[in-house]
Order: structure tokens, then sequence, then C-alpha cells
């Protein structure tokens, strides 16, 4: 029994203390994971409460079981109130399509095929069958390039960027490209694509962002600041612009977090998966530690004919499939969803622009800085 009551204890602390963390506005790796597990701690908090329960800790006395038993109902309502807008009990941030006009839907996929993931042929097969308009994969160095270079017989406008480091692009267009490039915001080894796609009406124009920054993690970046950095940047620049948009990549970063919160109050985009569905893509060999970390961002001009995930790939990520249909008359309407920036979240991102800019310089003075290793004689 005092080892039962030891591991609710241990339990109602460890759920307490990943609720609490995220509210922290540090950017340091070991603090921003915890704005991925969202629902995995909601479980955990809900089963520890059942097991005080259980216990019979709402008779302890000194009301200290009664405390326990209170924080961890709090800690599941605030971060049920994180997730709840991204099931289908919440209102559709984008409406549905009610257009039948082909000329003015786009399709898209987006698939990080995982780079020393080797099951070219099947990631091929998944992109053919569902055929979209645009591919964008990412985590593609060149033996991904000759894998997945027979889309370019049906999609002939290209602009890759493949790369060894796990951050390279590829992306295929069936529609035409304008003034597509790969820029690189901030590390000088993570690209992006920027550029403009020609719908099949002939004349309607929509901007593309293709992010894939670098995850808060031990192996890849010791903090955030960087990938906040990126994705605000693009933000910035989507709301000093009026035109059809569409923001999408592996974010290494989920919808519910603060930033991608910021990022759509700042860019005026909305989210597809508010009042649809979490369609989690990463991990996609562990069934209980999954979330949506590959997104779709588009503007109000747009509305959704269909979102799903696709199929494995061999990937540790799943690929994400998006119709979208180009309404511009119900735009101002759609407006209404869009959240709203204040003074100081364009403060905050400017700060946090600065930040990334700032530790990207201070990288680049102690990689100078570093004395380059002798080479040993042989003998």
């Amino acid at each position: 029994m005092v080892i039962a009551h030891g591991l609710v204890l241990l339990l109602t602390v460890a759920s307490l203390v990943a609720t609490l963390l995220p509210l922290l506005r540090e950017t340091a790796w070991w603090i921003r994971i915890f704005d991925f597990p969202r629902l995995q701690i909601v479980t955990v908090a809900l089963l520890t409460m059942a097991g005080a329960l259980l216990l019979g800790w709402h008779r302890l006395p000194g009301y200290w079981g009664l405390g326990a038993l209170g924080a961890l109902a709090a800690a599941v309502a605030y971060q049920a109130f994180r997730i709840v807008p991204y099931t289908p009990v919440a209102s559709k941030q984008i409406a549905d399509s009610t257009r039948a006009d082909g000329n003015r839907h786009l399709s898209l996929a987006v698939m990080n095929v995982l780079q020393y993931n080797k099951q070219g042929a099947r990631a091929l097969a998944v992109l053919q069958e569902i055929d979209p308009d645009l591919i964008m994969a990412v985590e593609t160095d060149q033996w991904w390039y000759e894998q997945l270079r027979p889309l370019e017989a049906t999609h002939p406008y290209t602009c890759h960027e493949p790369l060894d480091n796990t951050y390279g692009l590829l992306f295929f267009s069936r529609l035409p490209l304008e003034k597509c490039e790969i820029k690189y915001l901030l590390d000088d080894d993570v690209p992006s694509l920027h550029g403009q796609v020609l719908l099949p009406d002939g004349h309607t124009k929509v901007r593309l962002y293709g992010l894939h920054p670098k995850p808060p993690a031990p192996a890849e970046s010791k903090t955030s600041t960087k990938r906040d950095a990126e994705l605000l940047l693009v933000g910035k620049e989507i709301s000093e612009k009026e035109a059809p948009t569409i923001v999408f990549g592996d974010m290494n970063d989920v919808a519910w977090s603060h930033t991608s919160e910021l990022f759509r109050r700042i860019s005026g985009l909305l989210d597809p998966r508010v009042g649809r569905g979490l369609l989690p893509t990463f991990h996609a060999d562990y069934m209980l530690l999954r979330w949506p970390l590959d997104h779709v961002f588009v503007s109000p001009d747009f509305k959704v004919d269909d979102i799903e995930r696709l199929p494995y790939v061999g990937s540790d990520h799943f690929p994400i499939y998006i119709k979208l249909s180009y309404e511009p008359q119900d735009k101002v309407m759609q407006e209404e969803n869009c959240e709203q920036a204040d003074i100081e979240d364009y403060q905050e991102a400017e700060e946090k622009i600065q930040e990334g800019f700032e530790e990207e310089e201070e990288e680049e003075e102690q990689e100078v800085a570093a004395p380059t290793p002798k080479k040993e004689l042989s003998t």
C-alpha cells in the first residue's frame, strides 16, 4: 500500500510539473518539450486521479489529499482547454468547401520521409496514389531525390534543395511556379521554400512557404529560440502583404503551443485542424506517443475540401494531405475566426526574432573561435 501511495504521489507531481513548466516563457528544450504531450499528460493525470480516489486520498486528514486531487483536476481542465479546439467538439476555424469548380482547388501533401528511411518506393507509391497538386518532402538527401524523381513526370515545376544533414527539401508542383526560391532564414544549414503558384483558373496566385525549422532537442538545438524566430519571421512577412497564402511543413512544434498561436495571430492565418481533429503525425512508430508536428496554415481566402493523415511510409512521421478551395467571397466572414494580435504580440514577436539572430551570431562566433583539431601523424 505504501508503494501504491508513493507511485500515485510521484505521478501527481509529474503531472503538475509537466503542466506548469510550459507556462514559463523560457526557451530551454527541456521546458519547451512539455508543449508537445498534452494529451498524454491528461491521460496520466486522469489515471492518477483514479488511483488517488481508489486509495482514499479524499478521506485523508489534513486536506492534503483533497488538495492534490483538486490540483490534478485543475491540470486536466487546463490541458483539455488547450486540446479541445483541435477536436470535432469545437467549431471549425475554416469552413468546409462549397465550391464545385475545380479551377480554384489546390491540393497539397507534406511528407517528412526520415532521411535514413530506405522505403523510397513505398513513399513514392503513397504520393502517386493521392496525387496532390503540390508535394513537399523534407529530410531528403540526394538518395531521396532519386527515389522521388519520377514525380517530375507529373509535377514538372520543382524547387529542390537536397541535403545530407536531415534538413534537405524537395518540392514538386503540377501547377506553374513563380519566383520560387530556397532561403536560409536563420540557420545556414536549414533551408525553407518561398514562392508562388498559379491556380488552374489561370490568374489566381497563391504565396507558398515551406518550412522545417530545427526542434528544441539536445541533439538539434538546445533552445526553441531559432525555431520560434523562423516561424515569426514568416508570420511577419505574411502580415505585411495581402494575398492568398499557404504555410506548410514539419514545424517541429504543436498547434497548441504559445509560439504556434502567436504565429497565427501575427500572420492572420487559420488552422484547418481546429474543429476537425488532432491528426497526429509524429511519432508514427509509437501509438501512445503521438502529436501533430506537420502543419498547414492558410489565409481566410480558403476553405477545406478534405484533410487527412496519409499511410505509413517507413518514417517516424505520417504524411498529411489537404485539399483547399479558393473562395475569396467568404474571406471577410472567415476573418472573424482569425486570432487577433495586439501590441504585446508584435513586441514579443520582434523580441523573439531578434533573439533568434543573436543566438545564430553567437553560434557562428563560437564556431570561428573553436580551434581546428590537429591531425595526428600516422605511425
